[in-house]
């Protein structure tokens, strides 16, 4: 049975109660055939924050760094991975999510591989400002693109982007199989992939996401399979 927890643990000591061997080959025997299954987490991470003073929706917008408490939620972040059996570093090719694994390369002796699936969603509200009184959502030229939220209309459908992340997520579960992997990625992704695997509808309301800045999410595999989600925030006081 799937097991979904939400802690405020480290996601370091997450990945070891997740894993009963908590050795560097993890398996754990399959009931009936008495042969060795892999037991392999899979960690999502959230960027930190990004430094934007013109508060406007970034996306895929290159160039947008992390800011000064962006490096600090990125470092605490990599602390968390300390000790772990970490056999696999990705992420977004975007700066501010390359930045965020930069600290977990120093901390893990891994290079960052580049993973184009795991970039942020397309949108086309990209540039604008979207939160406030100054948001261009008020604009009635701009509700023309706001006519279906359930795909969305005015962006990259949700079932695209669960599929391309779903299909990331298992090709780095096969890299890293019988250890950890982590890839650093973005919000909206990193929900789609949660209500994925907990069977949840994909369309759902922004401000029930558990998805918070430099938040991590951790799927656990026995072989191929989904066993376990957790989520922890270990920048949560910075």
């Amino acid at each position: 049975m799937l097991n979904i927890s939400s802690s405020d643990h480290s996601a370091a000591n997450q990945a070891k109660q997740a894993n009963p061997a908590n050795q560097s080959h993890e398996t754990k025997k399959s009931s009936g055939t008495g042969s060795e299954v892999p037991v392999t987490i899979v960690h999502l991470v959230r960027h930190g924050e990004v430094f934007n003073p013109g508060k406007i929706l970034y996306g895929r917008i290159p160039g947008y760094h992390l800011s000064s408490r962006g490096h600090s939620m990125a470092a605490r972040i990599a602390k968390s991975f300390a000790g772990h059996d970490v056999a696999y570093l990705a992420a977004s090719p975007l700066l501010r999510a390359q930045q965020t694994a930069q600290p977990i390369s120093k901390v893990t002796g891994l290079d960052v591989e580049e993973c184009p699936q795991v970039i942020e969603s397309g949108n086309d509200f990209e540039g604008l400002r979207t939160k406030g009184l100054r948001s261009q959502l008020w604009n009635p030229k701009r509700w023309l693109q706001m006519y279906n939220p359930l795909e969305p209309s005015w962006g990259e459908p949700f079932v695209d982007i669960a599929d391309r992340m779903m299909a990331a997520v298992h090709d780095i579960r096969d890299k890293a199989e019988g250890h950890e992997g982590i890839v650093v990625s973005h919000q909206l992704p990193i929900v789609m992939v949660q209500r994925t695997v907990r069977g949840q509808a994909l369309a759902h309301a922004p401000w029930n996401r558990e998805c918070a800045l430099a938040s991590v999410t951790s799927l656990v595999f026995s072989g191929k399979d989904i066993i376990d989600i957790r989520y922890s925030t270990p920048a949560r006081e910075i």
